[in-house]
């Protein structure tokens, strides 16, 4: 037994058990929807609508809303222009599985109709539990980087030592250049003395 189906401006042929990937439907996972729009149907008797055979319908479960594979479209202006342009697109998608074909009937059963849109609600997201264990971690940590700063705090604070300038000794041998050039000094003093001793008698003797 099979069925063909009209959803989203295509036609699908199913039978039960099937999983299809139809255009996107405003429902959520988990969800059972039905496809009223029935073109033919095949069980006992092959009934063809005329457009949709009357009373028939497809249930279906829906497994996840997905996206499609990525089309790339490329566009390129030839001779004088040489204009590119590159788009990507991922068509959105619903995972949907065949529960039950019915041949009459299906316009009472109840069951919410399939409707293509973007309306469904997403899943809700598990939100974590804080147990008690992870808040006395937490409070023990946190009492640990409170006593590394008082720590800090009391190494800063405490008060530095001064250093004294340390007296370096002079050593034996700059003294001992140092007297050397004193006693070169004074022996040039007394020669430049006798020179002008010298000088000054021998003008003396001349006058006479």
């Amino acid at each position: 037994m099979f069925a063909i189906l009209k959803t989203g401006g295509k036609q699908y042929k199913v039978t039960s058990g099937d999983v299809v990937k139809v255009e996107k439907l405003a429902a959520n996972q988990g969800q059972i929807v039905q496809f009223n729009e029935i073109l033919m149907i095949s069980g006992k008797e092959t009934v063809i609508g005329s457009p949709l055979v009357e009373g028939a319908a497809v249930q279906a479960e829906v497994l996840d809303q997905i996206r499609g594979a990525k089309v790339i479209n490329f566009v390129k202006r030839r001779r004088k222009h040489s204009s590119k342009r590159t788009k990507g697109h991922r068509q959105y998608l619903t995972l949907v599985k065949v529960t039950n074909i019915i041949e009459t009937g299906g316009d009472k059963s109840g069951v919410a109709a399939a409707i293509n849109g973007s309306g469904f609600i997403p899943t809700p997201k598990i939100e974590k539990v804080v147990t008690a264990t992870a808040v006395i971690k937490k409070s023990a940590s946190s009492s640990k980087s409170v006593l590394k700063t008082e720590k800090v705090l009391e190494v800063e604070a405490a008060p530095k030592e001064t250093k004294k300038p340390k007296i370096t000794k002079k050593s034996n041998s700059s003294e001992a250049k140092k007297s050397s050039v004193g006693k070169k000094a004074g022996d040039s003093k007394k020669t430049t003395e006798a020179k002008k001793t010298t000088k000054s008698s021998a003008k003396s003797k001349k006058v006479k």
